[in-house]
């Protein structure tokens, strides 16, 4: 159903009392946040934050919309069908799903942590590079996931034509381990719910893409950085050298500055109770959150900040 109107409006705050001082919070009908799809982390951040905000919000019904992930969330976004939406950095810059005339109207309420790129294999699988993948059947994620979008990229950029399927990463890691797939690409944070689960009962590899995560950082300046997942992440899988993209929240710009400070004061705040049981979720902060890159603040967002840094 199409966000009405009505939906996004506020009730008048007590009298003349600025909402970044105010005690009393404000007055929203409903507020839908679009996360991501199971055994990925946007779905479970989505979800810890959906409940923080129903504290913070008690006269709101704050609605968890499941979703393919980072394109799918700025469709729904720019569509005026979800208030709030999680997404990686790469499809907002240059361009790629944001533009500066864009009618929908995007800002960010703040940067929150990186997902990293993760090609899993059977442990025994003779697959050892990204290269190795060419021809093979692979799960690039659910169809309008960041996954997808950046799979689709960095294979491209690089040449590797696969079999590429689209589906959720836990039921691609299932199909892993059923010998459905030669390989999931994961692009979420860490550890990751669906390899974490799948280690349990079937030994999974992780493929390192130094060079290519070189290549996709000369090629898109701005969104990818190359880095390292560390060894502690998975057990005895070890380190894996990868690259890692920035997650923003996003906000539908016509969202009331009001409730966008209060989305920016709990997610900032209560970033230990949203990232729980993530560690690179817990790295969600006040000093990098508000590097959004070319996605403008939110002003309810930049309120809370300005008021923060006071």
């Amino acid at each position: 159903m199409h966000v009405s109107r009505r939906s996004v409006l506020l009730a008048a705050l007590a009298a003349g009392v600025p909402g970044c001082t105010s005690t009393t919070a404000p007055v929203l009908e409903e507020l839908v946040l679009a996360t991501g799809p199971d055994g990925a982390v946007f779905r479970e951040i989505g979800g810890a934050l959906a409940s923080a905000l129903s504290d913070e919000l008690p006269a709101t019904r704050v609605v968890e919309r499941r979703t393919a992930a980072s394109v799918e969330n700025v469709r729904l976004l720019r569509e005026g069908r979800v208030h709030l939406g999680l997404s990686s950095l790469d499809p907002l810059v240059d361009g790629a799903l944001l533009s500066a005339e864009d009618p929908g109207g995007i800002s960010a309420v703040g940067r929150l942590y990186d997902s990293f790129m993760q090609v899993a294999v059977p442990a025994g699988s003779p697959l050892r590079t990204l290269a190795d993948l060419a021809g093979r059947v692979v799960s690039f994620g659910p169809s309008e996931s960041g996954t997808e979008f950046t799979a689709t990229r960095l294979l491209s950029l690089l040449g590797i034509g696969v079999d590429a399927r689209r589906m959720e990463h836990a039921v691609a890691a299932r199909q892993l381990a059923a010998g459905s797939l030669d390989a999931v690409l994961a692009l979420t944070g860490i550890p990751t719910p669906a390899i974490t689960d799948t280690l349990g009962t079937f030994p999974l590899r992780l493929l390192d893409l130094p060079e290519e995560a070189e290549k996709l950082a000369e090629a898109y300046p701005g969104p990818y950085v190359p880095a390292t997942i560390p060894a502690t992440t998975y057990g005895d899988l070890g380190p894996c050298h990868t690259f890692a993209v920035p997650n923003l929240l996003l906000a539908r710009s016509s969202l009331d500055a009001d409730v966008v400070e209060v989305v920016t004061r709990t997610v900032f705040t209560q970033s230990a109770r949203i990232a729980a049981g993530h560690s690179e979720a817990s790295r969600i902060n006040v000093r990098t959150g508000i590097a959004t890159g070319q996605v403008p603040l939110h002003k309810g967002a930049e309120r809370w900040f300005r008021a923060t840094k006071r």
